[in-house]
């Protein structure tokens, strides 16, 4: 059943523009929550209005319908031809990177970079140049390759961004890094609330705005035409001193103004207030995007976010899994499934993001930082579409509506039946084939070593699981291996770091009537084989001390945990690890300006937990050894002549 929508020039919204016609007018003017802003402040803030909306065939289950118009509009910087759209701005590489533990080395960035792209965000903040050579270099090839070729689908290619603070070193590498995109854009930020101005620049109002002013400038003399400008914790800025500085950078040349709630502090109700009022107070507004960029302190950043985009913003800024300093960010996957689900509501705004890469993105993130995701995080959490209760599996088999009120299929979460896959009396090819088809349903096209290397895992773990008939004790050579155990097998082959060391054999022993040992063979990537043997505490220390003793690079365990992916004493053990590295391994904050540690990630599967620990302790090694590697060759090389493959 189709459906058509006829735009008109956008309008105020009152109370006779009713988003959603299936809600009785006069319901909307009673409740607080579903009236427009102007009802509630006074103000009359311009929304998304159609003349002419036909509704038809519902998105999801819960009967949300969306805008027929669904092609991206043209780009321009300080504009929108269509009032309806709402740009996606991605800081998962920057922001998101930023977290403790969340480095991710520059080949794993541009994978990143791919994906997000591949998902449809408008916009890809890259990075923090001046932070350090490396990401500037990131940022470089970010911008060369991903800047200039399309992936996606429709041919998108993304506005590709770089932070930068309001001082000329700044500007000047962002510049640099992402000046060879197609859309490049240098994104500038100062501190406007009276404690961050006091006791963290120490400068009054006026240099505040006479710096904000000079930068965006400066920027613009570059030869940037496309200037983010974001007052630092505008949510406990002064209103009126907060109207001055946007006007000031807004006459200098910025296209987009971003409003940050930079601790979390502030509630929906206000921050919706926030952005009317600065529609309805501030000279020029007219002529650039509002943006929002919600921090999650209070678990309020979705929330915040969608009532910004209520109250007239048309960026909003976000992270795949809702990582980022702190408790993170406002969730790209949370921000995009409520707009799209609750349209209606919502006035008709949509998005360019292809929902169905979005599962794809999250598992991408999760495994390249280690910040693994909760289970019952919305949207992708591993319980987001499980149904143990009895009363919820009756309802399921009666109508899936009844407690799904979007599709899991429509975030590409492809849902595995009670018993998982079966491998049966295949023979290598098609049991290569089969498996193929299997990753294929995951979203996973994976060909040569890599297929190659997966398959390999899956028959060691399918013979590990297969059973006996206990009557005759006759192997059946048919084992039953989950969609988790194969999913957990991609992750350790394919989200892990260029290699550098690799883990040939490893051999253990512990218990009670000894010092635990271990024997470990690593192979570097030029083939060669060493072998050392150390005790420990357990095997896992054991074997950590051997890994060390051949590596010789200082490192740290900040961090380990272990979970089953499945249930059974047969299941894949993953193992999370943090480790820190000496001084050398240090890099600029990009809000307060202090150098930090980095730490780095990795992880690990296998039915052994200590082979599985093993293997995630050298893939974070190997994450800082090609973070130190990158390092020292931006420093031979400070002119970083990056090549458009970067690989």
């Amino acid at each position: 059943m189709a459906f058509s929508l006829i735009l008109s020039s956008p309008k105020p919204f009152s109370p006779s523009c009713n988003p959603n016609p299936n809600i009785p007018r006069s319901h909307i003017l009673s409740n607080p929550w579903l009236s427009p802003p102007s009802s509630r402040f006074g103000l009359i803030p311009h929304l998304c209005c159609s003349s002419s909306v036909l509704l038809s065939k519902p998105w999801s289950r819960s009967g949300a319908s969306r805008c027929s118009l669904q092609s991206r509009p043209e780009y321009i910087p300080n504009h929108i031809p269509d009032p309806c759209y709402v740009r996606i701005f991605d800081t998962t590489l920057r922001d998101g990177e930023q977290s403790p533990g969340a480095t991710m080395t520059s080949k794993e960035k541009l994978v990143v970079a791919r994906q997000l792209s591949r998902l449809g965000v408008d916009i890809i903040e890259a990075g923090f140049p001046a932070s350090s050579p490396d990401d500037l270099d990131a940022v470089r090839s970010i911008a060369m390759e991903v800047g200039n070729q399309p992936v996606s689908e429709d041919g998108h290619i993304p506005v590709i961004c770089g932070l930068a603070r309001c001082n000329k070193k700044d500007i000047d590498a962002a510049w640099e890094a992402v000046r060879h995109a197609k859309k490049p854009r240098v994104h500038t930020f100062i501190a406007t609330s009276e404690i961050h101005m006091q006791h963290k620049l120490r400068k009054t109002r006026e240099e505040v705005v006479r710096i904000a002013r000079e930068m965006v400038a400066y920027a613009r003399s570059l030869g940037c035409q496309d200037i983010e400008f974001s007052p630092e914790d505008a949510g406990r800025s002064d209103r009126d001193f907060l109207y001055h500085v946007l006007e000031e950078v807004i006459k200098a040349g910025a296209t987009t103004v971003n409003i940050p709630d930079t601790v979390g502090y502030t509630l929906p109700s206000e921050f919706e207030k926030l952005i009317a009022d600065i529609k309805a107070n501030t000279h020029g507004i007219e002529n650039v995007i509002i943006s929002t960029h919600c921090q999650n302190d209070l678990g309020l950043a979705t929330a915040n976010t969608l009532a910004g985009a209520y109250a007239g913003a048309r960026q909003l800024e976000v992270t795949v899994n809702g990582i980022g300093e702190r408790a993170g960010n406002a969730s790209l996957e949370e921000v995009v499934i409520a707009l799209k689900c609750r349209q209606e509501l919502m006035g008709g705004l949509y998005t360019g993001i292809n929902t169905k890469h979005i599962v794809m993105a999250s598992k991408m993130v999760a495994e390249y930082t280690g910040l693994h995701v909760q289970p019952h995080k919305a949207i992708v959490g591993a319980n987001a579409f499980a149904h143990e209760s009895g009363i919820h599996q009756d309802g399921m088999l009666k109508h899936k509506n009844t407690y799904e009120i979007i599709s899991p299929e429509d975030i590409g979460l492809s849902r595995s039946n009670e018993s998982g896959i079966v491998l049966g009396k295949l023979s290598s090819v098609s049991g290569r084939h089969a498996l193929k088809s299997k990753l294929l349903e995951f979203g996973y096209d994976i060909n040569g070593k890599e297929l190659e290397d997966v398959f390999k895992r899956f028959k060691e773990v399918a013979e590990k699981k297969k059973f006996t008939k206990t009557s005759q004790q006759i192997l059946f050579w048919w084992q039953r291996v989950s969609d988790e155990d194969i999913e957990a097998l991609i992750s350790d082959e394919i989200f892990q770091p260029a290699v550098i060391w690799s883990l040939g054999e490893l051999q253990a022993t512990c218990g009670t009537l000894g010092l635990s040992t271990a024997t470990v063979k690593l192979v570097a990537s030029d083939g060669e084989e060493k072998i050392a043997c150390s005790v420990g505490t357990g095997p896992v220390d054991a074997a950590y001390k051997a890994i060390d003793s051949i590596v010789e690079i200082p490192a740290t365990l900040r961090e380990y945990a272990m979970n089953s992916v499945t249930e059974g004493i047969d299941a894949i053990a993953t193992t999370r690890v943090v480790i820190g590295g000496d001084d050398s391994h240090m890099s600029m904050h990009a809000l307060t300006g202090e150098p930090i540690r980095r730490t780095f990630s990795g992880s690990g599967a296998a039915m052994d937990i200590v082979v599985s620990s093993v293997r995630a302790y050298i893939s974070a090694l190997n994450k800082m050894l090609g973070f130190m590697s990158a390092v020292k060759a931006t420093r031979e090389n400070p002119q970083g002549k990056t090549s458009r493959s970067s690989e």
